[in-house]
C-alpha cells in the first residue's frame, strides 16, 4: 500500500510537472506570435510617424541655416559701420575721406555676406547726442554695377562701384576737427556712416514656407566725434 501511494504521488507530481511545462510553452509560443503579428504594424506605424517628423525636421534646419546666414549679415553690416566711422572721424577734412569710408566698408562686408548686396551708404553730420544725421548733411553713394567713383588716397588711386552724388551737402574739406570749433561748426563734428544691405534668401526656406519678397532690408548705422588736430 505504502508502495501504491508513492507510485501515485510520483505519477500526479509528473503530471503537474508535464501540465505546467506544456502551459508555459503555450504562453511562451502566444508571446512569439503576438510579437510576430505586431512587428509589421509597428514598421508601419515608425515609417508614418517618420513621414510626418522628417519634414518638420527639415524646414526647422533650413530656418536655423537661414538665420545664421542672417545674422552675419546683419553683424557684418553692424561692424563695417563702426569700422568706417572710426575711419572717417580719424580722416577728418581731408580730400579722398569718404572714398576710405567706402573702401573701408568693401573690405568689412565678406563671406558669406556680399558687398554686392550693399544698396546705398550715407555719410552725414550727425547729432553728437543722439547720432541721427541733421538735415540738409547727407552724402549719398548708390551702389551701381555699371558706373565707378575715382578715388586718391594715400597717393594710391582706384575705383569703387558706387555712382559719385553730384551733390554733396557736406564736404569733406568742410568737417571739423577742431576742437575750439569751425565757421558753422560749434566744435568738433560728430560723423555718422549707414549702410542699408539688401539680404536675399540663401535657402529653400522662402518656397516651403510660402514667403513673399526676395529677403530682407537690413539697415545698420554708426557715429563718432572727429579725431581733433593737436
Amino acid at each position: 500500500m505504502a508502495q501504491g501511494s508513492a507510485a501515485t504521488a510520483s505519477l500526479d507530481m509528473a503530471h503537474q510537472f508535464r501540465d505546467a511545462t506544456t502551459q508555459k510553452s503555450e504562453n511562451m509560443i502566444r508571446s512569439l506570435l503576438r510579437r510576430l503579428t505586431r512587428k509589421p504594424n509597428s514598421k508601419g506605424q515608425a515609417l508614418v510617424e517618420f513621414a510626418f517628423v522628417f519634414p518638420l525636421f527639415m524646414v526647422l534646419l533650413v530656418a536655423v541655416i537661414e538665420y545664421g546666414f542672417l545674422m552675419n549679415a546683419t553683424l557684418a553690416s553692424s561692424y563695417a559701420t563702426r569700422d568706417a566711422s572710426l575711419i572717417a572721424a580719424e580722416a577728418g577734412n581731408a580730400t579722398g575721406s569718404d572714398c576710405a569710408i567706402l573702401k573701408k566698408i568693401e573690405d568689412d562686408i565678406n563671406g558669406p555676406s556680399d558687398p554686392r548686396y550693399i544698396t546705398d551708404v550715407q555719410i552725414y553730420w550727425a547729432d553728437p547726442v543722439t547720432g541721427a544725421a541733421k538735415a540738409g548733411f547727407i552724402n549719398t553713394y548708390v551702389r551701381s554695377t555699371t558706373q565707378t567713383v575715382s578715388c586718391l588716397v594715400g597717393g594710391v588711386a582706384f575705383t569703387l562701384p558706387y555712382i559719385d552724388p553730384v551733390l554733396k551737402p557736406y564736404l569733406e574739406t568742410s568737417r571739423c576737427n577742431v576742437i575750439n570749433g569751425c565757421p558753422g561748426h560749434p566744435g568738433l563734428d560728430t560723423i555718422g556712416v549707414q549702410i542699408t544691405y539688401g539680404y536675399q534668401w540663401h535657402t529653400p526656406l522662402k518656397g516651403l514656407l510660402g514667403f513673399a519678397g526676395s529677403g530682407w532690408t537690413i539697415v545698420k548705422a554708426n557715429a563718432m566725434e572727429m579725431e581733433p588736430i593737436l
